[in-house]
């Protein structure tokens, strides 16, 4: 890989910390919030593209930074962003493909999600493939709760998993009350 094929890497701020958005010529091939140093998930990043991103803006993730912002600010609903699926694999894709179809301020339980995705028995892999996920917001694995409806997990910080979901809440409620 030459340097100009070389993957980029962009983190910007949000109101759940920087997210850490690597592009390649294909799109976003990741996009989360960075919960520890930034510079042990591009070592990771690094290893499963086999190749270290440089920090450098492009196009794609200057645009995915914008359209988090209209979403922080509740303006967004809806991304509409180039993704690289190179890291996803098997059911895993299957199952964030139909993550996607929650709506906005809505949830789904893993095993809803397992149905949509075409395979009923599979909630623990949707589970699976909610906490592995190499795109987080822009693909609303948030969205996804337990049977009981409790929240669970979200990358071991069930609060931006809350906050996500109440953010959206709230935009809808500032929609329905205008």
């Amino acid at each position: 890989m030459t340097p100009e094929d070389a993957p980029r890497f962009l983190l910007h701020p949000s109101p759940v910390g920087d997210i850490l958005i690597v592009t390649t010529d294909a799109g976003i091939v990741t996009l989360h919030p960075v919960h520890d140093a930034a510079s042990e998930e591009i070592a990771v990043i690094s290893r499963l593209l086999h190749a270290a991103p440089i920090h450098e803006e492009t196009d794609a993730a200057t645009d995915a930074a914008a359209q988090l912002d209209e979403y922080f600010a509740g303006a967004r609903r809806t991304f509409d962003l180039a993704l690289d699926w190179r890291l996803v694999r098997g059911f895993t894709g299957e199952a964030l493909r139909a993550v996607c179809d929650i709506p906005y301020g809505e949830t789904a339980g893993y095993g809803e999600v397992a149905i949509a995705a075409g395979s009923p028995r599979a909630a623990r892999a949707v589970g699976t493939a909610c906490a592995t996920t190499p795109f987080s917001i822009v693909v609303p694995v948030h969205r996804v709760v337990r049977a009981d409806g409790s929240l669970g997990e979200y990358g071991g910080h069930p609060e931006v998993k809350r906050f996500l979901i109440d953010l959206e809440l709230a935009a809808l409620a500032q929609t329905a009350g205008e």
